[in-house]
């Protein structure tokens, strides 16, 4: 099965969804059983618009919001960017949209969020697809050393306003340079950034891309966050990891059959890095569909 790949250089038609506290804009592709496409760090919905095209070829409603605070969605009215809200976002829109099941297909942060949202609506989320990230209790409390070396920049988002001043720094040497050393073999374009850059060089839009890993720590007190953050995920699940990913190590991703009710269905593409969907979309796609369909 072949997926349409969507060129990210021709805007997508967005559509809107207010929640409250946030504002979400998404693009949406086809009729069928709902599935939410979220993205993560740093990225934004573009790079799901070719799997948008396969789900939708396949039967399915696919919908691909920005995370809060990230173009095409607004900024959290409250300020607020815990994983109790990014779940909450999902469950919101699938909502607005009408559905009372759906799956959802996470990347990064959004593999994060996904996790959280299964927990948060069992009865709901039909099954998952993340991609780059374990469960997060096996990334928070099993992390070998040279995940620990890998994850250097998450202690220092924790530093006040070194995220904020360094990142826009000589135009993003230093994102540019994390997003090659994390997906070495991804010829990106600039068109594929534009999206993230137009969201990065908004002063406050970029601090509330950083409020997510500054928050994940202090959210961790909440007893909401704790269970789920830490709770065993129902849904069945496939989890995508790449070979050649340098923020997320390959040996993190065995051993964590414990945190989900039947265990996950790993696959391994050995040559991708952490940005998949962008470097492969066609392997991503194929893989999510197939899931998904069964």
């Amino acid at each position: 099965m072949a997926a349409p790949v969507t060129d990210p250089a021709v805007a997508p038609l967005i559509e809107h969804a207010a929640l409250g506290d946030v504002t979400l804009g998404y693009v949406s592709r086809g009729q069928g059983p709902l599935v939410i496409c979220l993205h993560g760090f740093p990225d934004t919905l573009d790079g799901f618009l070719p799997v948008l095209d396969a789900l939708a070829a396949a039967g399915f409603r696919a919908v691909a919001p920005g995370m809060r605070g990230y173009l095409p969605s607004s900024r959290a009215i409250s300020g607020r960017y815990r994983v109790e809200e990014l779940a909450q976002d999902v469950v919101g829109l699938a909502d607005a949209l009408g559905a009372d099941t759906f799956s959802i297909i996470g990347h990064d942060w959004g593999a994060v969020t996904a996790y959280a949202a299964a927990n948060l609506a069992p009865q709901r989320v039909r099954r998952l697809v993340t991609a780059a990230v374990p469960h997060t209790a096996h990334f928070l409390r099993s992390p070998t050393l040279q995940q620990l070396r890998r994850s250097h920049y998450i202690f220092r988002f924790q530093l006040p306003g070194w995220a904020e001043r360094r990142i826009p720094r000589d135009d993003f040497a230093w994102l540019r340079g994390l997003i090659r050393s994390w997906s070495p073999d991804w010829p990106y374009r600039e068109a594929d950034l534009a999206r993230l850059l137009a969201t990065m060089s908004d002063p406050a839009r970029l601090k509330a891309t950083i409020q997510y890993y500054r928050e994940l720590p202090r959210g961790l007190a909440s007893a909401q966050t704790r269970r789920l953050v830490f709770g065993t995920v129902a849904a069945p699940t496939r989890i995508i990891y790449g070979g050649r990913d340098g923020c997320i190590g390959s040996e993190m991703f065995p051993g964590q059959s414990a945190h989900f009710a039947t265990p996950p269905d790993l696959c391994l593409i050995p040559d991708a890095g952490h940005f998949m969907q962008w470097e492969q979309p066609q392997r991503f796609a194929e893989l999510a569909v197939e899931f998904l369909s069964r």
